[in-house]
C-alpha cells in the first residue's frame, strides 16, 4: 500500500501564531505516527515562519517511522539534512518567499546543480526524491541527477478532479509509467485531499509515498486528528483493493 507521510507545518504555524509551545509539534508527530501515519514530513523555510530548524533537530530522535525533509537546497538547507540524516529528502524549487510549493523542477536546465546536491546527500545515506511536474521529459531527465525517486506535484489534478477524474489523472499516469521505466521510484503531493486521494492511487502506477499536509491539518479541525489520519489510510487500502 502507498505509504501516507503526513506534513506538519501547519501545526508549527498555529504554533508560531501565538508564541509558547501550543500546539506541541514534537507530541503531534508522536499521536500522527500512533494514528498509523508511516511518515512525518517537514518543509523547514530560511524564514522559519512554520516548521523551525531546531524543530527538525528535535523531531529526529523522537520519530519510529520514516522522515521526509523538503525543502529548496540552500547552504543552511544542506547543512541541516546532512546534520540530521532522515530517511529522505525532497528537493523542491522554492523561492525564498513562496508561500507554498508552485513548480517543479526543470530537471534539464539544472541537472548540473540537482546532480551535485543529490551526490552529497546520498553520500550520507539519505534517499533522494525531486519534486517534478507530470512532465515525462522532466522524469526522464531526473534520473541523471542520480535521484533515487521524483515528487509528482499534484496541484493540476486535484484542481481538475472534480471536473473529471479521468482527465485529471492522465498526466500523472504517463509521469509515473516513465518514472518507473526509467527505474525512479513514485512520490506525490499537494493538495491531495480525503476526496481526490483514493482515486489518485488507484489509478497512478507505482506510487510509493504520498506527502499530505494541509488537506489532512484542515480536516482534522472537524473530524479530529486521529479519525482523519485512519481516514486516510483507508483511503489508500481502498486504492489497492480498487487495482484488483
Amino acid at each position: 500500500m502507498t505509504k501516507l507521510s503526513v506534513n506538519i507545518n501547519k501545526i508549527a504555524t498555529l504554533r508560531n501564531s501565538r508564541g509558547g509551545n501550543m500546539p506541541d509539534v514534537l507530541e503531534a508527530a508522536r499521536n500522527i505516527e500512533r494514528f498509523g501515519a508511516e511518515g512525518i514530513t517537514v518543509h523547514p523555510r530560511p524564514d522559519e515562519r512554520h516548521i523551525r530548524y531546531a524543530d527538525v533537530r528535535a523531531l529526529k530522535p523522537l520519530l519510529t517511522t520514516e522522515f521526509n525533509i523538503e525543502g529548496y537546497p540552500g547552504g543552511r538547507f544542506i547543512d541541516l539534512v546532512n546534520e540530521v540524516r532522515p530517511a529522505q529528502v525532497t528537493l523542491v524549487p522554492d523561492a525564498p518567499d513562496a508561500i507554498t510549493s508552485n513548480a517543479g523542477w526543470d530537471t534539464v536546465k539544472n541537472r548540473d546543480l540537482l546532480r551535485d546536491i543529490v551526490a552529497r546527500f546520498k553520500e550520507n545515506g539519505i534517499r533522494v526524491s525531486i519534486f517534478v511536474d507530470a512532465d515525462p521529459r522532466m522524469v526522464e531527465a531526473a534520473v541523471a541527477t542520480g535521484t533515487d525517486r521524483v515528487e509528482l506535484y499534484t496541484e493540476a489534478y486535484a484542481t481538475a478532479y472534480a471536473a473529471d477524474p479521468a482527465r485529471a489523472a492522465a498526466p500523472f499516469v504517463e509521469a509515473a509509467r516513465t518514472a518507473c521505466d526509467c527505474g525512479l521510484g513514485v512520490n506525490a503531493g499537494h493538495d491531495l485531499s480525503l476526496e481526490n486521494l483514493e482515486y489518485f492511487a488507484a489509478h497512478v502506477p507505482g506510487l510509493l509515498e504520498v506527502s499530505i499536509g494541509h488537506a489532512l491539518i484542515s480536516e482534522a479541525l472537524y473530524l479530529g486528528l486521529e479519525n482523519t489520519v485512519r481516514l486516510y489510510l483507508q483511503k489508500l487500502q481502498n486504492a489497492v483493493h480498487a487495482q484488483r
